[in-house]
């Protein structure tokens, strides 16, 4: 057995969205923060066995699945998007291959990387929970394989692999996990892709509870994917991204349903500043009404809410030191997040299904211990 020339460990964290949901296809702000839940890769590269420098082979614990992906021999290994005249070779899956295998394909093909290799995929963030599982394994995976990109550009590379199969996301996930600072939220302007920690509070803890509902958001007919086409509609009728509408711009959207949607956006704009107001000013009773204003706004302007999620918002407003709640993620199932007094929420109330979570730094890379 030939041996492996590198080693990384890539550990991507997952990311609990404070407020600002579904402001980031739409050029507006968010307010998003790396959580102390994350993907870890471990990654041999290089001859490996039988496998030699043309496949890719990861194992996941999460489902005891593997995925072999061809790796062209040779293959330029670059930072942005792949150029048209050097076109990737579009080589299928081997049968059986696990659902996850076209993800990980699509991040290959994303950063070309010029050999295989072996790796192992862990992780402790929830899949299909609204705390960007997909995202943290993405940029894990590309930090893995080597790309040295910038946070920015790091993001796209993770949000094209999402899109090749079929989840048209934006760019708060990858960013946030790929540019987070320790004890800090990251206000995000997607308009000018310019990225502002915010300060976590000491006093203040962050809970995380499972709807028990699980989220899809891939596919052209979802609601995730007709959310957009709605905004996209609204923002053609105003004229502008709704990231950089007004309350005033709404009067010229007939359409009721377009005119709600474009009503969140243009709110949910101004909640993420006053939201990082709040936080930066500790004013924490008014972050707590913030963020339920903004799941008010979710669940009745944009219908991204559903009655297992409203039910565990309502129950933790009804409980004692909870100073809001609002769910999070893309909606449609998921997680609720919310921002409480210390001690307040025992997550052992939700077994497997809350969390207390902190605010982490961004991606990383490593060599193993002991090597490099």
């Amino acid at each position: 057995m030939t041996r492996p020339f590198r080693t990384l460990v890539a550990r991507a964290p997952g990311r609990v969205n404070l407020i600002g949901d579904h402001t980031d296809y739409n050029g507006g702000l968010a307010l998003p923060m790396a959580i102390d839940l994350a993907t870890e890769i471990t990654l041999a590269t290089g001859p490996a066995g039988e496998l030699g420098p043309g496949w890719l082979e990861l194992t996941s614990s999460l489902d005891g699945g593997t995925a072999r992906i061809p790796v062209p021999a040779a293959a330029p290994q670059t930072t942005g998007p792949p150029p048209a005249t050097t076109p990737w070779p579009d080589s299928p899956l081997p049968a059986g291959s696990p659902p996850w295998a076209a993800l990980a394909a699509a991040v290959v093909t994303q950063v070309r990387p010029p050999v295989g290799g072996v790796g192992r995929v862990t992780s402790t963030v929830p899949v299909g929970a609204g705390l960007s599982s997909s995202a943290a394994f993405t940029v894990a995976l590309a930090r893995a394989l080597g790309t040295s990109a910038p946070p920015v550009e790091l993001a796209r590379m993770g949000q094209r692999a999402e899109a090749a199969v079929g989840a048209d996301v934006g760019l708060m996930d990858p960013l946030v996990i790929a540019a987070a600072e320790p004890g800090h939220g990251l206000l995000i302007d997607f308009a000018a892709l310019a990225v502002q920690p915010v300060p976590i509070p000491a006093d203040v803890a962050v809970v995380v509870v499972h709807s028990g509902q699980r989220r899809l958001l891939a596919g052209r007919d979802s609601p995730y994917a007709v959310r957009r086409a709605e905004c996209e509609a609204a923002a053609a009728l105003v004229g502008r991204p709704l990231g950089a509408a007004t309350a005033d711009d709404l009067a010229v959207i007939a359409d009721p349903v377009l005119r709600r949607r474009a009503r969140h956006v243009v709110t949910e704009c101004h909640r993420v500043r006053e939201l990082a107001a709040a936080l930066q000013g500790h004013d924490l009773t008014a972050a707590g009404r913030v963020m339920t204003e903004s799941h008010r706004s979710l669940a009745g302007d944009f219908a991204a809410s559903t009655p297992a999620v409203d039910a565990v918002v309502d129950d933790l407003l009804g409980r004692p030191g909870v100073l809001g709640a609002r769910m999070t993620g893309g909606g449609f199932g998921g997680c609720v997040v919310a921002l409480t007094r210390p001690g307040a929420l025992d997550p052992a109330q939700w077994p497997g299904r809350g969390w207390v979570v902190t605010a982490a730094g961004g991606a990383t890379v490593r060599a193993p211990a002991g090597e490099g």
